[in-house]
Formats: C-alpha cells, sequence, structure tokens
C-alpha cells in the first residue's frame, strides 16, 4: 500500500509518499507560513518524483498537531478533500509523535516540544520501546519554565526536540543532563508520518475523513474573541460572581 503524508503543522510544508519498501520520495520545505501556495505543487513535485499517480495511493496520512492553526487547517482540508476525491482511508498521526520517532533510539527521556507561541510550547514524553517509541503521557500546553520544573522532578537525562526547544534552548539550558536535538529535528518530518502511517495502516487504525479532526491544544482567536464578546453585558448571579472564559486544556 502506497501512503501519502502531509505535513504543515509548522512552517514547514512536507510531503513524503512511501509504503512496505519504505519512503520512495519526500519533500520539505519552509515557505514562511505560505502553506496555502505551497501544498499543491509540493504533493505534485512528489507525485512525480516517486513515479506514481494519486489513483495508485492506498490511503493519506496527515500531520493532526497541535501546532500551528494555519497550517493545520490548509494540510488536514487538503489530506480530507483528496482522501474524499480518491475514496481512500485516512491516517492521523500527531506532530508530538512525528518529532519523538527518529530519535526513538535514545536511552534518554526523549521531549519534543513545539513552539505553540505566546511563550508557550507543545510537549509530551517518550521512552524507547523495542519497535519504537512509547508515549508516556499525554500532550500538553505550558509555558517552557513549567516544561522546565517536570523535568527537572524527574530526574532524568533528558532529549528536547523540535523547533520549541530551540526558541527556548536558554531556559532549558540549566536542566543538567540535557541535550537538544539538531536541525534535522527542528520541525516534524512528512517521513517520519509516513512510516507511522504504515504501521498504523497495517494495523487498519483508519480514520473517515468526515471523523478526522486537528488536534488544538489551544482554541483559536476566533473563539477566544466571541467568548469575550458573548461575556459582555452578563450579569453575576446571586451577588458570588460568574466565570467567563475557560482556560485552554
Amino acid at each position: 500500500m502506497l501512503i501519502l503524508g502531509i505535513e504543515t503543522a509548522s512552517v514547514q510544508v512536507g510531503c513524503a509518499i512511501g509504503g512496505h519498501e519504505g519512503v520512495i520520495a519526500s519533500f520539505h520545505a519552509a515557505r514562511r507560513r505560505r502553506h496555502v501556495e505551497a501544498l499543491v505543487p509540493a504533493i505534485e513535485f512528489t507525485c512525480r518524483q516517486a513515479g506514481v499517480t494519486l489513483d495508485e495511493l492506498g490511503a493519506v496520512a496527515v500531520d493532526i498537531g497541535p501546532g500551528l492553526f494555519s497550517g493545520l487547517r490548509v494540510g488536514v482540508t487538503t489530506a480530507k478533500t483528496l482522501a474524499q476525491a480518491l475514496r481512500l482511508p485516512m491516517v492521523g498521526v500527531s506532530s508530538l509523535d512525528l518529532l519523538a520517532f527518529p530519535v526513538r533510539h535514545s536511552s534518554r527521556l526523549i521531549v519534543p516540544a513545539v513552539d505553540a507561541r505566546r511563550g508557550e510550547v507543545y510537549y509530551a514524553f517518550y521512552r524507547h520501546v523495542p519497535g519504537g517509541v512509547q508515549c508516556l503521557s499525554g500532550y500538553h500546553m505550558g509555558k517552557p519554565a513549567d516544561l522546565m520544573s517536570e523535568l527537572q522532578a524527574r530526574g532524568e537525562d533528558v532529549l528536547l526536540v523540535g523547533d520549541g526547544a530551540h526558541r527556548y534552548g536558554e531556559e532549558f539550558s540549566d536542566l543538567g543532563p540535557a541535550e537538544i536535538a539538531g536541525p534535522p529535528n527542528v520541525y516534524p518530518s512528512a517521513a517520519a508520518l509516513v512510516a507511522l502511517a504504515h504501521a498504523k495502516a497495517l494495523r487498519e487504525e483508519f480514520v473517515a475523513p468526515s471523523k478526522l479532526r486537528p488536534l488544538y491544544l489551544r482554541k483559536t482567536d476566533a473563539e477566544i474573541n466571541w467568548e469575550s464578546t458573548a461575556g459582555w453585558g452578563r450579569q453575576p448571579k446571586s451577588g458570588l460572581g460568574e466565570e467567563f472564559g475557560r482556560q485552554a486544556s
């Protein structure tokens, strides 16, 4: 089965095609968030390099985040449109899983940290297991100082990956036995997406296009603005006060 992988959760646009023989073609480029203009030509280029047509695909995989809102929307929408048009099943993989996978052989605690803007990062904890890597936690969002405190409490050797680790590298420099992985591990990889999606496809862990959703750990600006506007003019009940917003998980 040939799988097309689409990765747009970061400033980078990535595509890859592969199957049981591994990745046969891939493309990655940073276009300063111009995902709309770059993605379709990237898919066409990758297909030409692989020597396949869209009709030969068996599934479509996509990075579901967390990551940039605009990039995620472009990638997920494009992937769903292709899957629906070609009547193909889909596989969704988290950007944090994609960052952990290439360094899965490390004996350290693997911590992907994606830049969430606004002084925060998306992160999770992973450890090497036979045949791959296992997520030890859920997906979280917090300030680098919060992540630093968690890692200090664990007291383990740490391998940090992702653009969030690089952006806030100075804050993690006092962590002690910790390393920040180099440039190849700054952004999620479409090649890693195809590899993980192929394993899921073998287990038939597919998602219908209509059911696939981006993984947002923070509300969009539109949602925040709507809740703020909707809260105007509301009065406290029984003099106890009322909470107008909910904190994003």
